[in-house]
Order: structure tokens, then sequence, then C-alpha cells
């Protein structure tokens, strides 16, 4: 496997699904793991068992319908989650425990009302017992981003020792800035001893608007998983979205950050994703919202018309969507208007043009957008007034 090999870790059906209202029944999140497996995402966080007898069947079925990808159940650090996980993953062809407990002072003291030294005996003992199960267990110390450097060490080599395959470093807060979590990364690579025993993954929060960035500085410091949900739904402010990681990773080569993913999937599944769970993508939203590639500034549209790559660095196709759109406002300029006529199979002389344009100004004042309708309607106009 390639030392610069992205495992891309899904938790759509898991932290996706944990924003209110969005809940899918188990139908919907077999049809949302096989568009995750057709993407070809590592590894499926599935759920979380001992939540729901619902969540239970769930990621009982979705390990009876995809092959590929790993398929993970989350737990508590607690024999009776790890119990429950074990059973509803028993038939997955290839499967994981996702185990862990809180890692910062903030947690240990007013969530668990412990002390450090029991919690990383709970985070060691949740880690041997779970490997009873599985030969694959990734332990998440909740609110990395928040905890002490030297205890999060400690625990992460301690884990490791246990037993566990991969550690999740999360910002579970979002609290942390891009150069911070990238140093706690890098930490942790040249202080735990043996760190090159175990994957290094992240997951983070978008509290503050910095989820992928971070993701993307822990992947840069070492890390080589990545948590990530489509569109970057999850709790509060959401989860690292897939797509923006996935297409950073793609646009900047120099990185050396391979990934399995089919990216022309990208924007049908966000569609699929939106609609089962009733979450509209915000139009200006990186990758896949409806603006992602629009334009309706004049001067970028005449340089999209000249060269795409003037204004995108994305080609749509590789997304999967079907083209750029230049849309017509009263921002647009005489190079998008034509094109759009030119589109629609009507040719004008320049002086005919201008006098086209100055009465599409006209109407775009009037109309918050442009459609080919109302073009059919200012040429038919023109050709009336010209006999």
């Amino acid at each position: 496997m390639s030392k610069n090999k992205i495992h891309i870790f899904d938790t759509t059906l898991r932290d996706g699904e944990q924003v209110p209202g969005c809940q899918l029944n188990t139908r919907e999140k077999v049809k949302v793991a096989k568009a995750l497996e057709r993407l070809g995402v590592d590894v499926i966080e599935a759920g979380f068992p001992v939540s729901s007898p619902g969540d239970f069947n769930s990621v009982q079925e979705i390990c009876k319908a995809v092959r590929e990808p790993v398929i993970c159940a989350l737990t508590r650090a607690k024999v009776v989650d790890i119990d429950c996980a074990a059973q509803a993953l028993h038939f997955a062809k290839r499967k994981r425990i996702h185990t862990g407990i809180g890692s910062s002072d903030i947690h240990i003291e007013h969530k668990l009302k412990s002390t450090r030294e029991k919690v990383l005996e709970q985070g060691v003992a949740a880690v041997r017992y779970a490997r009873k199960f599985v030969d694959d267990v990734e332990f998440y110390a909740e609110d990395a981003g928040r905890a002490d450097e030297e205890f999060l060490a400690r625990m992460v080599e301690a884990v490791i020792a246990a037993g566990a395959t991969v550690v999740n470093i999360p910002d579970t807060t979002g609290y942390t800035l891009p150069d911070m979590f990238g140093a706690k990364i890098k930490y942790l690579m040249d202080n735990v001893s043996n760190i090159d025993r175990a994957i290094i993954s992240v997951h983070c929060h978008n509290d503050l608007g910095l989820a992928t960035a971070n993701s993307m500085a822990g992947l840069i410091n070492g890390a080589r998983q990545v948590e990530v949900t489509i569109n970057g739904i999850g709790e509060r402010a959401g989860n690292t979205s897939l797509e923006e990681v996935v297409m950073i990773a793609k646009s900047h080569s120099g990185l050396n950050l391979e990934t399995n993913i089919d990216t022309t999937q990208l924007f049908p599944l966000s569609e699929l994703v939106s609609d089962m769970m009733g979450m509209p993508v915000q139009p200006n939203k990186a990758i896949v919202g409806s603006n992602a590639f629009a334009h309706s500034s004049g001067i970028h549209q005449d340089g999209v018309i000249k060269h795409r790559e003037n204004y995108e660095i994305i080609d749509p196709a590789d997304v999967g969507v079907s083209a750029s759109t230049i849309v017509l406002t009263a921002r647009s300029g005489r190079a998008a208007l034509r094109h759009r006529l030119d589109n629609l199979g009507f040719k004008f002389d320049k002086d005919d043009m201008e006098v086209i344009y100055i009465r599409f100004l006209e109407m775009a004042d009037r109309k918050k957008q442009i459609e080919d309708d109302d073009l059919f309607e200012l040429v038919n106009s023109r050709v009336a007034i010209a006999s």
C-alpha cells in the first residue's frame, strides 16, 4: 500500500445522520451505503448499534448488502456497547469496531467525572475487549483537539500497544486552528514510539468553519485516514466534507495524497443524500453547490467562455456535473449574451447585437435572472421592431 494512500472513512450514516430531523430508515441507509461503495470509500461507519434496535438492524443489513468497504460500528468504551457492535457486524465481510473515550481534561472532569489514569485504563480495556471480536479496532480519543499533548500521546501509545489498528484524533468541538491541529498530529507522529503500528485518523467538526482546513493540516502532517460526510452534514455545524477533501487532494497533486474515490460520483451522491435527508445543499457549497460552477459576472463569464480554466480550477465533469452554467443577470456582459444566443441558434451582426443587449439590460434590471424564454421574447420583439 502506498504511504500516500488516504483512507476515506465515511460517517454520513452515523455522525451525519445525527442531524435533527434527518434520520433515515434501514432501506434508505442501505441505498446510501451501496452508493458509497460505488464511490470508492474505504470505510463506512454504518451506525451506533447499541443506541436503538433500528440502528442495530441498519448496521446488520448494510453488512449484508455491502462487500468491498470495511463496515464500522461505533461504541463507547463499555462492554455492553462492544458486545452489541460485534453482533451487528456479524455478516460483514470486513469489519471494524470503533471504540473510545474522552481525552481532554474538560471531558474527563465534567463529562466522565473521572481521572486521567482511570480514563486511560478504560480506553485500553475497551480496545483489548474489542480485539476479541475483530482484528480491526479503531480507538477515538474524544475531544483530542483540546487535550493535553503529553497525555494524548500516552493514550495513543497505550491503545496501540493494546491492539488498536487505527487511532482517531477528533477535533470534536471544531475548536482548533489548522496550524494547531497540524502541530498536534506532528507531535504524535514524533513522540509516540509505536505509531508506525497504526493508522492515524482525523475527524474534524465545522463549528468555526475550519473542518476541511484542519483535516488537510492533519493529513499533511502524517494522518492517513480522514473521517468525512457527504455534503459536510453532521452534528451542530457539521463534519468535514468528503467532496472537499477529495477534490483538494486531486487538485493539489504536489501534496501526493491519493484516494480511491471515483469523483464523477460526487455530485449524484450529494443529490441523493440531500433528497433523502431533506437537507438542501447551500448554493455556494464548494464542489456540489448549485453555484459551484455557475458564473453571473460579465468579466468572469467572458473569461470562462474564452478558456474555462480562467475561472475554474475543477472541470465540472470531474465531479459529475454536466457543464458550467452561464447565468444571465444584469451583471452579465455582451459576451455571455452572445454565447447564449449562439447556443439557441441566433446570429446577429454587431449593430443588432447592441440593440438586443440594451433591451436585455432593461429586462434584467426588472428580473433577477434571464431565462431562455426571455431571450426568445427579446429576439421576437427585435424582429417585430425591425419589420
